[in-house]
């Protein structure tokens, strides 16, 4: 469940925090008091869309951060979509908005926003003033009724879109077949020739990493040998100008002078073992010049081989693999051509098969569809008349259309109902009102409730246009609602106000000449005094408290049957 709303910098709001409780969370407030702001700052945080609009006149960043407990299948989804929670089940969500981006959090860890859009499914369900809108929507319809029957239809329905992608592509493939026979056979000789091009290469799927080490082996080869050469003939005694020649002249020069000066007989020894250590350098020079292997006609073979691997793989694929792939789809292509009657017959065969298929899993999708809408029916129709529709006719209509089918299936799901004696059942979309459409929303609302495991569930003024008698209705069945999930609901009507476990008020005030909305929990004599406004009073007499206080005992006696 939803445990606080800590809110910063956010339009009207300095700064808040709410902690919320299990049961039913009420908020009330004068007209323009800045209710909708709460429901908004909640969105943000779930990944509605955000703009520097948000952020408070003078501050440089807004700050929207929920914190919630967890149950065990909500851990499941969330880790699912790889994202952190901690040991003690918690997940905090923190979305920080700046006028250049926004910067969303979970748990610390920075996610992105269509990720946290993705956890909004999972952690709570709200219902805003129009989302009973969707209810006009026929197609909307068909998904209500889906949700009801659960996991039987949703495996149905991943197979079917599997197979109704096969069908998709056949149909695609069969449609880009070329009729002209002169164009057909122009294509073949092109394949054909590719398809020689590919065999005659004698390709292996490793050769050419092996070929390429092989060249690079010999190529590093070549390039030592040249160097060794060129070292063995600098060092040695062949070449005019080379090291052995000329140290060979220094030491008879030298020795010219033994003769002359004993002192430089040092000088003769030490140049007398440079002049052996260079002939020592240059013999073992020779020998690993000879110990260096490479055949030059193998060099060109490979470089030859290296080039015909290069230029398949430039033409056909970036691997030996993916030219021996392309050619064995050439080859496909080719055996169609040759045989082109019967690969379009065999084309349309698997075309049919594909739709058989696909009318069969519609087929039995449809059956979970008009055996579910019976107790469907049924436990709406109890619930319409809990919320005050006395005399209500209710029926969902499946209706199979075998050549309009989709991913969804082939039916036409239409919610037929009649709120006056003595009308036929029409479409809900064209006839019933705001008023019912809210109540009839929150009917879904209690009946898939039961089967949902979101805990915490957001009613955003569903109130709007009811009052009296059906007002009750409506918060006895979100009182009812409340035993099993957390409720934040935004009411204007005491009648609902009065279902309160914890009563929160918003208000507007002024403050150093700037207009802050806050949002308090209050007392239990505060929430009288305000189930006494609510109804109407402009002065809080005894008569009003003594109404509002009945009506707070009508309801704890409706929470406690």
């Amino acid at each position: 469940m939803l445990e606080s709303l800590h809110v910063k910098n956010l339009a009207l709001i300095d700064e808040q925090e709410i902690t919320f409780t299990e049961g039913m969370n009420i908020l009330t407030g004068e007209t323009g008091a800045g209710k909708s702001i709460l429901i908004g700052s909640v969105n943000l945080a779930l990944g509605a869309k955000a703009g520097k609009d948000y952020i408070r006149t003078g501050a440089d960043y807004a700050l929207v951060e929920l914190i919630f407990s967890l149950n065990d299948q909500q851990c499941s989804q969330i880790r699912e979509m790889d994202l952190p929670i901690e040991e003690d089940k918690t997940l905090i969500l923190q979305r920080k908005i700046t006028p250049g981006r926004s910067i969303c959090r979970a748990n610390g860890e920075s996610i992105s926003a269509g990720q946290l859009k993705n956890l909004a499914g999972c952690l709570l369900d709200m219902y805003g003033q129009h989302e009973h809108q969707s209810l006009l929507k026929p197609a909307a319809y068909k998904k209500m009724l889906d949700d009801y029957i659960g996991e039987k239809v949703v495996k149905l329905k991943t197979a079917l879109k599997d197979r109704l992608a096969q069908y998709r592509k056949y149909v695609e493939e069969l449609e880009n077949q070329n009729s002209d026979e002169t164009v057909r056979t122009r294509e073949a000789k092109l394949l054909a020739f590719e398809i020689e091009e590919i065999e005659n290469a004698a390709l292996n799927p490793e050769e050419d990493e092996q070929v390429e080490k092989r060249y690079r082996r010999l190529m590093n080869a070549k390039r030592m040998k040249e160097t060794v050469y060129m070292v063995h003939g600098l060092t040695g005694y062949e070449n005019e100008g080379s090291a052995g020649l000329t140290v060979g002249h220094a030491l008879r020069e030298i020795k010219t002078l033994r003769d002359f000066d004993e002192d430089i007989a040092p000088l003769i020894g030490q140049l007398t073992d440079i002049d052996d250590l260079l002939n020592d350098f240059n013999r073992s020079m020779a020998q690993y010049e000879d110990s260096l292997e490479f055949d030059e006609e193998e060099f060109v073979e490979l470089e030859d081989r290296l080039n015909t691997l290069n230029h398949l793989k430039d033409k056909y694929g970036d691997t030996i693999a993916s030219v021996l792939k392309a050619g064995e789809e050439k080859q496909e292509e080719l055996d169609k051509l040759n045989n082109y009657e019967a690969y379009m017959s065999g084309l349309r065969e698997k075309i049919n098969e594909r739709k058989q298929e696909i009318l069969t899993l519609c087929g039995q999708i449809s059956k979970l569809r008009k055996k579910a809408s019976g107790p469907l029916t049924k436990k709406l129709k109890e619930a319409m008349v809990d919320l005050n529709f006395l005399d209500v006719e209710f029926s969902i209509s499946v209706e199979e259309q075998e050549e309009d089918f989709s991913a969804d299936g082939y039916d036409k799901v239409d919610f037929l109902i009649s709120t006056n004696p003595g009308e036929e059942l029409r479409p809900l979309w064209q006839i019933a009102s705001g008023g019912e459409l809210s109540r009839i929303m929150l009917a879904f609302k209690t009946v898939f409730a039961d089967k949902d495991e979101t805990d915490t569930l957001v009613f955003d003024e569903i109130d709007t246009g009811i009052s009296g008698k059906t007002a009750w209705k409506v918060s006895e069945k979100l009182g009812r609602l409340a035993r099993n999930h957390q409720i934040i609901c935004i009411t204007h009507l005491a009648q609902i106000a009065a279902m309160a476990d914890t009563h929160f008020m918003i208000e507007k005030n002024i403050v150093k000449d700037r207009t802050v909305t806050s949002i308090r929990e209050i007392s239990a004599d505060e929430s009288l005094g305000e189930l006494a406004r609510l109804l109407g009073s402009g002065k809080l007499t005894q008569a009003v408290l003594n109404n509002a206080r009945e009506m707070q005992e009508t309801a704890r006696k409706v929470k406690e049957e």
